[in-house]
């Protein structure tokens, strides 16, 4: 059995064709996994990337002293 899709609706591009259950279930995993940083997590980020630019880094071992997790 063939199916075409009318051009019209693919505008070229290529499809996937999964049951409706599969499919609601990938939704429900994107929503759950996806990474939505709140305003002070993005303002934290920025500034880790102006510092990362800079070559303002700390290496593992200075991270762990820091934090105190080191014997």
């Amino acid at each position: 059995m063939n199916i075409t899709i009318p051009y019209k609706l693919t505008h070229g591009k290529e499809l996937v064709v999964i049951p409706l259950e599969e499919y609601e279930e990938l939704v429900n995993l994107r929503q759950v996994y996806e990474f939505k940083p709140s305003k002070e997590v993005k303002k934290a980020l920025e500034k880790a990337r102006r510092n990362r630019k800079k070559g303002q880094t700390l290496t593992l071992h200075e991270l762990k002293n820091n934090l105190g997790l080191t014997n």
